[in-house]
């Protein structure tokens, strides 16, 4: 591989996705994209002790099923990149442990799926490894436990709030593939002072505006040489704080732009307020609906930039701002 621009990986040999797996809970299932979803599931304990175990659940049945469909054996995997929400990752430590994959711990908060498959690609392309998966996951329950307010608590939620999804996304990368990764990029932490949990879309829109643009101007291309540039949940108030952001800097985004925190959900039939968010947001958009399309022909050349928030209950409690990042991959097929 080599660098162009600042930023910017061009990947010579061009690592490909060989199989895919989206899973999700009953919301998702009910949503716009449910159809797009491989497996499904009705009890958001997915028949464990707790919905922490449910959401390692998740991960293990979406690499189970992209294994399948890339006609693999865990065995065959030489690393997998993956991560969550979660303290120390633990939805990826304890879902995919009985899997024997050398594993890469990976935390980017909701813009995980963008990064597990930039390393994934890394170590594809430079022959560290002939096949990697990346994988990550969230689940509604464990991540307001963790992050905001038990459940139980039954406290309102803001209009600027956003669903976490109970969802989880996989790909097998390798060779020979129809769909390619041709370019990545890794995005900056930035903090422009939002201190707010239930305005996340607020804090990640300037980390998704700086990696676009910087992409676009490391490639030396236009919002229109691509069929989509998908951001990963800034949901209803980030998406538009971005494509004013980008406006401003002369880049026109709107006519290619779509998020996965507007395409998981039907925001007035499933009251998700602002949109979705969660590592598992974009992953089972990107898994299931994306790359679904991709292979019908119904888009060939797309950016799948997806977002985060990186903060944690300690950096909340003392009141720190939340800094966001936003990674960008080029798929094209």
């Amino acid at each position: 591989m080599k660098r162009i621009g600042k930023q910017t990986l061009q990947f010579e040999t061009a690592p490909t996705i060989l199989g895919r797996g989206a899973v999700g809970g009953r919301k998702e299932a009910a949503g716009p994209l449910g159809g797009d979803l491989h497996q499904t599931f009705d009890d958001t304990t997915l028949n464990t002790q707790s919905w922490e175990k449910a959401e390692a659940q998740l991960q293990k049945e979406a690499v189970s099923i992209a294994l399948a469909n890339a006609g693999r054996k865990p065995e065959d995997i030489h690393m997998i990149f993956a991560g969550d929400l979660l303290n120390q990752c633990i939805s990826s430590t304890f879902g995919l442990i009985d899997y024997h994959i050398p594993l890469l711990g990976q935390y980017g908060a909701c813009s995980t799926m963008a990064q597990t498959l930039l390393m994934a690609s890394i170590m594809v392309d430079c022959g560290a490894a002939d096949l990697a998966a990346a994988v990550t996951s969230s689940h509604f329950c464990s991540a307001e436990r963790q992050f905001r307010t038990p459940l139980e608590y039954g406290a309102q939620r803001t209009p600027t709030a956003q669903w976490t999804a109970t969802a989880s996304g996989c790909v097998i990368l390798g060779r020979g593939g129809k769909v390619r990764v041709l370019h990545g990029l890794a995005g900056k932490a930035l903090d422009l002072g939002v201190k707010d949990p239930a305005n996340m879309g607020a804090a990640m829109a300037p980390a998704a505006a700086d990696s676009i643009y910087q992409y676009l101007t490391d490639t030396h291309t236009s919002p229109n040489d691509y069929d989509g540039i998908f951001t990963g949940d800034l949901g209803a108030v980030g998406s538009q704080l971005m494509l004013d952001t980008l406006k401003d800097n002369g880049v026109d985004l709107k006519a290619v732009h779509q998020d996965c925190g507007l395409l998981l959900y039907d925001r007035q039939a499933q009251d998700v307020h602002a949109g979705g968010s969660g590592c598992g947001c974009s992953a089972s958009v990107l898994c299931g609906h994306l790359l679904g399309r991709m292979e019908r022909g119904e888009l060939k050349n797309i950016l799948f930039c997806a977002t985060g928030a990186l903060m944690s209950t300690t950096s909340q409690q003392q009141g720190e701002g939340i800094p966001g990042v936003c990674h960008v991959v080029h798929l094209a097929v």
